[in-house]
């Protein structure tokens, strides 16, 4: 007989607690109980769960040694103040904040590039990593263990649902006002977004790189080990959902692009373009509500020797967030 757990989604009603229920529910996670939490100015109203529907509670209402697994699908503050309660009172913590990312004590995991790094689990937390980091590591993996990666160079176009909901109608009520010769003034995000875009994601650091360069160089160091080096830019750009990556990748040993191509037709959770076919490659639009990650126009970088070009998009809620960790849940109850 299959063991059922008891499940809570913190921060149920955000973008990422969303589709981490509408996973539970598709893939038939073996759940006896799911509870939702979130805000206070959200409790008491309904969140689907498949065909059934939850109550949102307080989060002060959830006792956690009742919990087997929950998905902390909050911001650092809610993740810093409960999550290693929860992880102290038994239950398993699956982490979608930057909080615990960069603790040495705490995996930060991508399903198919580093699950070995559960082998010794014991801290009762796991960190999701940034919503970059992820279709990054999904792809670069299976070339990194082909030809060693040495340097990576990226550039990010990350939508604005990554930044929640209130930056989603900033950019619905900017765009629209904008027809009608009217401004939307920007409060969600730093600036006007509407037919826009800027540089900045995250507050700026002393070193003029922002928060997520920061997450992303030193999250990527983390899944893949030191020897990679990485440097970031990361740019919000007018679109709901998905977020695209141009990366510049430079190895140890020889990998040219047709190779390249034939080790990723072969990867887990990827979807290439052939690169026979130039007209052919993935927008943001193409990985809405799709699991797998989208890579094209992969080509050799003609002014460096074994390095390759190459475009990449995600879903960031799906195999960007909630997909990812499921995915870790799912490996947890069959490993651990």
């Amino acid at each position: 007989m299959t063991k059922k757990y008891v499940i809570a989604v913190i921060g149920a009603t955000g973008n990422v607690g969303h589709e981490v229920l509408n996973y539970l529910a598709e893939r038939k996670f073996p759940v006896e109980q799911i509870f939702a939490a979130a805000s206070p100015e959200s409790v008491g109203k309904q969140v689907s769960f498949g065909d059934d529907t939850l109550k949102i509670l307080q989060l002060s209402e959830i006792n956690f040694k009742n919990i087997d697994i929950a998905f902390f699908c909050t911001g650092s503050a809610i993740s810093k103040k409960y999550a290693e309660i929860a992880a102290k009172d038994g239950c398993i913590v699956i982490d979608k904040s930057s909080y615990f990312r960069l603790n040495d004590e705490v995996p930060l995991i991508v399903p198919e590039a580093n699950l070995n790094d559960l082998k010794d689990f014991k801290s009762g937390i796991i960190s999701n990593p940034n919503c970059c980091t992820i279709p990054l590591s999904v792809v670069l993996k299976p070339l990194d263990n082909a030809a060693k990666i040495k340097r990576i160079i990226i550039s990010t176009y990350q939508s604005v649902s990554g930044a929640g909901k209130a930056a989603m109608d900033e950019l619905y009520k900017q765009t629209k006002a904008k027809f009608v010769f009217e401004n939307i003034p920007a409060r969600a995000l730093p600036h006007q977004i509407a037919f826009n875009l800027f540089p900045q994601i995250g507050d700026f650091r002393d070193d003029g790189y922002s928060d997520e360069e920061y997450k992303i160089e030193h999250e990527l160091k983390k899944v893949f080990g030191s020897h990679i080096s990485a440097s970031v830019t990361c740019v919000r750009v007018p679109v709901f959902v998905s977020h695209s990556m141009s990366v510049n990748v430079e190895f140890e040993n020889k990998l040219d692009a047709l190779e390249a191509e034939e080790i990723l037709y072969e990867a887990d959770s990827v979807t290439v373009h052939n690169i026979n076919n130039q007209f052919k490659y993935a927008t943001p639009v193409d990985a809405v509500e799709n699991d797998e990650v989208f890579v094209s126009r992969i080509r050799n970088d003609l002014s460096n020797p074994n390095t390759l070009n190459m475009w990449i998009c995600s879903d960031n809620l799906r195999k960007g967030a909630a997909l990812n960790a499921v995915q870790i849940a799912e490996y947890v109850i069959k490993n651990i």
